[in-house]
């Protein structure tokens, strides 16, 4: 592509590569990640329809459940699909527009993601912490302010940042060396100054999700504190596993979607495809396992989905 130093023409459409310097195992790598494509959509479906369906968990932990699902349901289905025609038919073109559109979908989802996972962690201080309060503090308009405002600040912020990256000029060349419109990724291409977008993402990125991250471990230390308190050796046995699995889902989704962007803008030397594949990993496996840690470890979503999937005499089996 020719262009000058004055002006140039953007692209209308970029090429994936999917993972540079692994294309030849593109089929293989593609098997696992639509699995867990799979699993992410039967598991968060299935949260979905439980919480639907029965009136006894139509209560606020229940609903923020189902708006993460929703969140992992558009998130992951924003990237995996044309992340496996990359892998599989070798369609690698994707639109100017749709690049980018994709793009903000990432970003505008994360941002929503954080925020509710920081309400489920609050949810959690006050349903253990302050369990005589926790219906007159968490009433249903309340909740519903909580989801506005996560939607709210999604707004806010990730269009200012989509304009500052659709400004600059992308002459260099159409191949993003990636599976999907990672932000950072696209922003290498770009042959005008980033500096502005750059800091604007670092600032977002460190203020917004790092602010989260700080209160829902403020959050967890103190929930962590009460059931030290528990007299009971097999209450606090149960609560320390089911608050472990929690922390480990929401430190995957904070480390590795951070660590991810840092490592890439810190120009340390790690192979390409490294980084991608762990990209594409953290794309489908925390979508997949918040089901499972946030539903299936919680007793009344687990009761209802066996009672679903489990013939009645296998359910009372299990339920013994």
């Amino acid at each position: 592509m020719s262009f000058s130093n004055q002006s140039c023409s953007n692209p209308s459409t970029f090429l994936l590569t999917g993972v540079p310097g692994l294309e030849s195992q593109h089929i293989w790598i593609a098997i696992p990640l639509c699995i867990m494509y799979i699993i992410t959509l039967l598991g968060n479906g299935a949260v979905l329809f439980v919480v639907k369906q029965d009136v006894t968990l139509h209560e606020p932990m229940y609903y923020f459940l189902s708006m993460l699902a929703v969140i992992d349901l558009v998130f992951s289905t924003a990237v995996v699909p044309k992340m496996l025609s990359v892998f599989w038919l070798d369609a690698r073109e994707i639109s100017y527009e749709s690049c980018f559109l994709q793009m903000f979908f990432i970003l505008f989802l994360t941002a929503m993601e954080s925020g509710v996972l920081l309400a489920m962690a609050i949810d959690r201080y006050v349903a253990i912490c302050k369990p005589l309060r926790y219906k007159a503090i968490l009433t249903n308009p309340k909740i519903a302010v909580i989801g506005l405002l996560s939607l709210a600040r999604g707004v806010t912020v990730v269009p200012p940042l989509t304009c500052l990256l659709t400004s600059l000029s992308y002459c260099r060349t159409n191949v993003i060396p990636h599976s999907y419109c990672d932000h950072v990724t696209v922003v290498e291409l770009a042959t005008t100054d980033t500096s502005v977008s750059d800091l604007y993402s670092i600032v977002v990125a460190t203020g917004l999700v790092g602010a989260d991250a700080i209160c829902i471990a403020f959050s967890y230390g103190m929930i962590l504190h009460s059931l030290l308190r528990l007299p009971s050796h097999e209450a606090r046995h149960k609560a320390f596993s089911t608050c472990s699995s929690h922390i480990g889902v929401i430190l995957l989704f904070y480390v590795g979607g951070i660590g991810s962007m840092y490592l890439h803008m810190s120009g340390l030397s790690t192979p390409r495809h490294s980084h991608v594949l762990f990209a594409d990993l953290y794309f489908v496996l925390t979508p997949m396992l918040n089901p499972v840690i946030y539903g299936m470890k919680t007793k009344q979503i687990r009761k209802q989905i066996l009672k679903l999937f489990c013939p009645r005499k296998l359910f009372a089996e299990v339920s013994i």
